[in-house]
């Protein structure tokens, strides 16, 4: 079947049938341009791999599965319990980095490449379910990046540019990608007669996003759901879509490295965190007004409009988290984000009217102009800051320095003793901490080691209890700043950036 044919088939696809009206010429070219600078952009910044937030904690879980993928044990702490962050994408990424001899962060640009392929040919598959105007797909992907706010927002998941640029190669941008390939599936396979392999296959593909990235496991289950009700009944026997949930369900039961089901109790330990999620809607998300303006001509137009259902799913579950408590739910903000953007971009090129479009093409245009210059500061992950205008370098967030400098001495599988941001990065590069850099809702000591690691920094703490932490734990090795803890009976190895220190535990 193909595209305009499918679009024509789903309720609020009536663009597809006035895919005679076109964007002027120039225009087709500067926003297939622009998509493809942006796309550059952020291939270049696969090059340099930048590190703020997770990267640490991805780099470590590859680094286990490469040492050891039948029983890894847990990424950041020697010990053996399951993690959610062994997935079956980060078991193929270990496996790649065991047979190749590749570096871990060798690995995870290859990891970034893919998941940026991903992202960029499911959101074409999907917005070519919508729409059949040339320039639907450089449109939607302006929007997806650029149509956010007037701060920047970074969060895995999230992919507005900036974000994206810092988030790239975590298992999120995989997961999304992989989300935008499984609702185009699902739309074709709803509009056409689609066997029990297809169902089959929808199920399982559906059931490794969730183990690959649970959050945006969310935002797929939502976009999915929608696309179910947007489409016409009748179109498939319940037989197999349910044979194909059952699938899914299975996978999930059968994956072997941690307990999916048991996560539903990890919600407590993540709310405090995610609170964040919430706060200065209007300076991270003000511009994607535009684009729920845009849903109401959709909605006119249908009812059952598959980016109207996708939105408003998306608001009941985003406001049930704010209203309950459960700020982990916020994580689903994609889901009321994205649908939102898409239309706005649809409707730039598929309105009714010429001027109306026109009207459309311009708002959208001024809107991704404010957008843009929002996320200006991404420039400065490939171009030098001092090369950089000033107003745009103010905008530039330097990202972290990583602790190669510990390497020559810290091997794999010691145990360092750090807290605060050390914690989550050396654990990429081999070794072990006290008390995990993140929330790990699977290691029954965890509070444990955040008071004992805790107390070892602790400038009251005698040293005999510092010996006694040592020794149950296992340290060899510290890195604190010099003067921040007394390092009576430690000796000094190496010296790194901003004044840290490694000791090494006789």
């Amino acid at each position: 079947m193909t595209a305009p044919l499918l679009s024509s088939a789903v309720p609020g696809g009536s663009g597809a049938r006035r895919a005679a009206g076109r964007l002027p010429a120039a225009g087709r070219t500067t926003a297939w341009t622009v998509a493809g600078l942006l796309l550059a952009l952020l291939a270049l910044v696969i090059v340099r791999l930048p590190w703020a937030g997770d990267l640490g904690v991805h780099a470590a879980t590859l680094q286990r599965l490469r040492h050891g993928p039948l029983d890894p044990g847990n990424p950041l702490v020697d010990a053996d319990t399951p993690s959610p962050y062994y997935s079956p994408w980060t078991l193929l990424l270990g496996t790649v980095a065991r047979l190749t001899g590749l570096p871990v962060f060798a690995v995870l640009r290859l990891a970034a490449a893919a998941g940026l392929l991903l992202l960029v040919t499911g959101l074409g598959r999907y917005v070519r379910t919508l729409s059949a105007h040339r320039t639907a797909p450089a449109l939607a992907l302006l929007s997806l990046l650029l149509l956010w706010g007037t701060t920047p927002f970074l969060w895995s998941g999230f992919p507005g540019l900036n974000s994206l640029a810092l988030t790239v190669s975590y298992p999120s941008t995989f997961t999304l990608g992989l989300a935008f390939h499984l609702w185009a599936w699902l739309t074709r396979a709803l509009c056409g007669a689609a066997g029990w392999g297809a169902w089959l296959g929808l199920g399982v593909l559906w059931a490794v996003i969730l183990l690959c990235h649970q959050f945006s496991g969310v935002v797929a289950t939502v976009g999915a759901a929608a696309t179910v009700i947007g489409t016409p009944p009748g179109r498939s026997a319940l037989p197999r879509p349910a044979a194909g949930l059952l699938a899914g369900v299975v996978v999930l039961w059968a994956w072997p490295y941690y307990d999916f089901f048991a996560l539903s109790g990890a919600g407590d330990a993540l709310e405090p965190v995610h609170r964040v999620l919430y706060g200065d809607p209007v300076a991270r998300y003000a511009l994607v007004l535009l684009g729920v303006a845009a849903l109401v001509p959709r909605w006119r137009r249908g009812r059952r409009d598959p980016l109207v259902v996708f939105f408003a799913l998306g608001v009941l579950v985003v406001a049930a988290g704010w209203l309950s408590g459960h700020y982990s739910w916020g994580r689903a903000l994609p889901a009321v984000v994205v649908p939102a953007q898409l239309a706005a971009a649809l409707e730039a090129v598929g309105a009714g009217h010429r001027r109306l479009r026109a009207g459309w093409a311009a708002l959208l245009t001024g809107a991704l102009l404010i957008g843009g210059w929002a996320q200006s500061g991404t420039l400065g992950y490939v171009v030098p800051r001092g090369a950089l205008p000033a107003a745009v370098a103010d905008r530039y967030r330097p990202p972290w320095t990583g602790y190669h400098w510990i390497t020559p001495w810290v091997r794999y599988g010691d145990v360092v003793m750090a807290e605060g941001r050390p914690a989550r990065q050396i654990p990429a590069y081999g070794p072990y901490t006290v008390a995990p850099g993140y929330p790990d809702f699977f290691l029954p000591d965890e509070e444990r080691r955040r008071r004992a690691t805790a107390a070892y920094f602790a400038q009251r703490t005698p040293r005999s209890v510092r010996r006694e932490t040592e020794r149950e734990y296992g340290v060899r090795w510290v890195v604190a700043r010099a003067g921040a803890l007394d390092a009576a009976g430690l000796r000094p190895v190496a010296r790194g950036p901003d004044g840290q220190v490694l000791y090494a535990v006789p």
